[in-house]
């Protein structure tokens, strides 16, 4: 029992401090693009990323965490695939409306679903379905406005969901398959997710905004909300991959769903934002399907555990098919050696600029 509130502690901790955390950048972010005049989202990101790493080498130097190696293959090819997914969120905003950014975002749930459901083998209840069905109606109440389509813009957004998808997935599977915390994965890839933007990151932004980052006036106030905003991206990608790690791909997009919730009323509160009674009516079914999810979520859990008391040691190895908003992380299974070796392809920390 106390181990079970203690897995429950901790997935709300690591759902608090995403939450908190994601909100925190997106208002920094935002005051350093509309007020101050920073538009170079890519750069910021690998800069992100890069005091990530030199973050988290301090602290394993001090012994904060033991670093676990990684075969090179598989971390090289994940860093490169979350690093290019940045790059490519940041490229469908630019190409494509806002609107259909925000359709895109929606879109990844489901894909990760059917991923999920065609390569993991895992099953789905029509209740969780309807429950994401329902989040996804509010959110997009809330936050889709125009809708304009465009070839390149399309392929684009294609893209972007099919990297953002199976770079989720690969950071929960890599977690569990190898056995090494969100932190060691975190440590040994944020340097190839920030070599991929540094070198691309001034070409993608002069792309989209028309002007060179190195050309930028950085008075002293640029300089501090950028640092403000790197401190608070450790916090962002940290809670990012433990989320991810303790819960699953799908519960991890629906919490980026309450962050954009949430930022959007920070947002009226804070920043007097135009707010409407669309969005409000949005924002309330969405909580209204986040709800539904956590509570389905839960139940199915209890009943999958009840389930498992009851067999014997070797039927309880099947992974389990979702996990909660709010509910209890599942203890660790026994697993196999042989599942050590990560020879199964099947955010990463999406880009905190974006806050999801």
């Amino acid at each position: 029992m106390s181990d079970g509130a203690g897995s429950r502690t901790g997935v709300a901790g690591a759902l608090g401090l995403s939450v908190t955390s994601s909100v925190a950048i997106v208002i920094c972010n935002k005051y350093l693009i509309s007020t101050l005049g920073f538009f170079f989202a890519t750069t910021l990101t690998s800069w992100h990323l890069m005091v990530t790493f030199f973050t988290l080498y301090v602290a394993q130097r001090l012994r904060f965490f033991e670093p676990k190696p990684i075969d090179a293959r598989t971390v090289i090819s994940f860093g490169l695939l979350n690093g290019i997914s940045i790059g490519l969120l940041n490229l469908c905003l630019g190409f494509n409306s806002v609107g259909f950014y925000q359709m895109t975002k929606l879109a990844i749930i489901p894909f990760t679903i059917v991923l999920e459901t065609l390569f993991l083998s895992k099953k789905f209840s029509q209740s969780i379905k309807a429950s994401l069905m329902v989040l996804l109606l509010g959110v997009g109440i809330a936050s889709v406005t125009d809708l304009q389509l465009n070839l390149l813009g399309s392929i684009i957004a294609v893209l972007t969901i099919a990297a953002t998808c199976v770079g989720q997935i690969l950071t929960n599977q890599i977690q569990r398959r190898l056995k090494v915390s969100s932190t060691q994965l975190l440590y040994q890839s944020s340097p190839y997710q920030s070599a991929v933007l540094l070198v691309t990151g001034p070409f993608v932004d002069k792309l989209l905004t028309k002007r060179d980052v190195f050309a930028f006036s950085y008075t002293t106030q640029v300089v501090v909300f950028i640092l403000l905003s790197c401190s608070i991206a450790v916090c962002v990608n940290f809670s990012t991959f433990l989320v991810i790690g303790t819960t699953s791909p799908v519960t991890y997009q629906v919490l980026g769903h309450l962050k954009t919730c949430l930022v959007l009323s920070f947002g009226y509160i804070i920043l007097k934002d135009p707010f409407s009674a669309r969005n409000v009516v949005g924002i309330l079914i969405a909580i209204f399907g986040m709800g539904l999810y956590s509570y389905y979520s839960v139940v199915e859990s209890r009943k999958k555990t009840e389930d498992a008391s009851s067999l014997p040691v070797a039927a309880q190895m099947s992974e389990k098919d979702s996990a909660p908003l709010l509910g209890a992380k599942s203890s660790p299974r026994t697993e196999n050696k042989a599942e050590e070796t990560f020879d199964y392809m099947p955010r990463t920390a999406k880009s905190a600029f974006t806050g999801r």
